[in-house]
Order: structure tokens, then sequence, then C-alpha cells
């Protein structure tokens, strides 16, 4: 990996978040409705001086560049501001919730690609046979079932095949590492099908095309065992667009972790936001979608690493 690639990488994110930070801090003035107004009709009587002192308080007065300027400035140092409900600073209420919300993606990213890879690689040995087609047809069928769908029904069946196991909520896991854990199964199950489903299916498709390439031939021909030549050889290359895809479905994940945070009562940064924009909460609405933008940019700005190593032609 050369200097200049990274270099060009790391300035593509730069940019990438400055757009995006324009988009998040207009669309969030563009929302129906006035958070001044819902706070004061809130708590006390609406007159024209309370709503000016307010406006002038949280800066909603001044120009739109001006409010733009103040807030990526203090964005850049780690302040957000503080929340318009609470009154704590943004940057509390989104570390509060951003464990469960990460500790979610992390597990469904983990478990998604890391079956994905024997998978595709089983179906593309198999190509053909019943069983080869069984899987095929159950990862056509994960990638159709939406995952509010998935969690809902797995809840309530394993409400019925057990009523004793706890499936709600959240217990941090440094407190009870079992619990945590029980807690995370299905969360995790109906999150990352789609994306298991998904991946396997392009494991298979890119090792069926690596072993047709002549290199393949090669090297059976100079006697090497068929493990050796799928998984030494086929799969290295084939690994390629997986990781890309990989970065690309951290982002899905992101956002299906949001839903999925609400069927399975997960207090993380899905509950958070929902319940900062039905208040019309800019600080922390904004702060929190720049957060996970983030996280999703830093992903896939890792990716291109890694994709730069597996394959260090894309580097010239």
């Amino acid at each position: 990996m050369t200097p200049k690639f990274l270099l060009g990488r790391l300035i593509d994110l730069a940019f990438v978040m400055f757009g995006v930070s324009i988009l998040v801090f207009l669309m969030i003035r563009l929302i129906p409705g006035d958070a001044v107004m819902i706070m004061l009709g809130a708590n006390t009587e609406i007159t024209p001086d309370r709503v000016a002192e307010l406006e002038h308080r949280l800066g909603l007065d001044l120009p739109m560049p001006v409010q733009y300027a103040h807030w990526i400035g203090g964005a850049l140092r780690g302040d957000f501001g503080t929340s318009i409900w609470t009154g704590r600073p943004v940057t509390e209420e989104i570390a509060s919730a951003i464990g469960p919300t990460f500790e979610l993606t992390f597990l469904a990213v983990l478990v998604g690609a890391g079956l994905s890879i024997p998978i595709g690689a089983f179906m593309a040995q198999a190509r053909g046979r019943g069983a080869e087609v069984a899987v095929r047809v159950g990862a056509i069928a994960g990638l159709t079932i939406p995952s509010f769908w998935l969690g809902i029904v797995s809840i309530l069946f394993v409400s019925k095949l057990m009523p004793g196991v706890s499936m709600l909520g959240y217990v941090p896991f440094s407190e009870d590492p079992l619990g945590n854990l029980q807690r995370m199964v299905l969360p995790v199950f109906a999150l990352c099908l789609p994306m298991l489903a998904n991946l396997s299916r392009l494991v298979r498709s890119a090792m069926l095309d690596a072993l047709g390439q002549d290199y393949i031939r090669t090297a059976k021909a100079k006697g090497a065992g068929r493990r050796r030549v799928v998984y030494r050889h086929a799969l290295r290359n084939a690994l390629i667009p997986f990781v890309t895809s990989v970065g690309v479905s951290v982002g899905y994940l992101l956002g299906g972790a949001i839903v999925v945070e609400q069927v399975f009562a997960i207090p993380g940064l899905g509950r958070l936001v929902l319940g900062a924009i039905s208040e019309r909460n800019y600080p922390l609405v904004q702060a929190t979608i720049l957060t996970v933008t983030f996280a999703f940019v830093l992903v896939n700005f890792i990716v291109d690493l890694l994709y730069a190593t597996i394959d260090p032609r894309v580097t010239r």
C-alpha cells in the first residue's frame, strides 16, 4: 500500500464527512414542526418574548451559515451541544446508547460474514447437488424476509418453545455476559440473515468464477489437492468482492439495527434517534446521525485498505 493511496483515501474520507455534515444540518432544519414551540407548549405559556428568548439561547435566531459554523466547530472539538429536553451533553446521551447498537452490529457482521464464507464455498463445490440447491433456496428466502418481521416471528416462536427465556431488553456484557449473549441471539439472527444470504451467494459466484480460471487448472495439473485448490487459491481471489460487499453491508446493518432495536426493546441509538426526531431535538438528532454516518464511512475506509492489501494492483 503506497502513501499516495492512503493519503487519497483520507482526503476522500474528509470530503465525504464534510458533505454529510452539511446534508444532516440542512435536513434536520427541514423537518416539519418547530422545536421551540413544542418545548414551550409542553412547559409554559407561549409568548413571542419566550419564543425569542429560547431561540436566542439555542442559537436558532442566527443565520444558517453561522449556525452551521458554530455546530461543526463544536463537533470537531467533540462538543455537539446539549440535549434540548434533558439538558445533558449530547455526547453523554450518545455514549449511553452507542454500546448496544455497536455490539448488535458487530455481532451481526461477525456471524453474517463469518458463516457466509464456508456456506458460499460449500455451494460452489456442491454445485447442482440437492444440498446446494436447498442452501441456495434458503439464501434467496433470507434475502426476501424483512428483519423486523423475522424478529417478531422469532420472538413468538421462542416464547412458545421456551417461555422462561428472556429475549427482550439489554444487559451490558460487563454485568452479565451470559444474559447479554442470551438476549443478543435473536436480534443478531434477525439482523444478519439478509447479509448472510447475500454474502454467501456472492462467495458462491466468485468461487465458481475463480475455479474456472487458468491458474486453478495449472494448480490441479501440478498435483495440488482439491482442498488446497479451493481454499488456498480460489478463495483468496473470491474474497476481493466479498470484502467490498461487507463494507457496504455494514451501512445497511446500522440502519436495520434501528428497527430491530425497537422490536427487541434494546436501548440503543435507534430508540434515541427516533425519540429525538419526535421531540425535534436538533442537537441530538444531528450528532446521532453524524456518528452513525462516520462509523459507516470509517468501515468503508478500512475496507478500502483491506482491498488494497488483498489486491495490491488497486493502488497503482
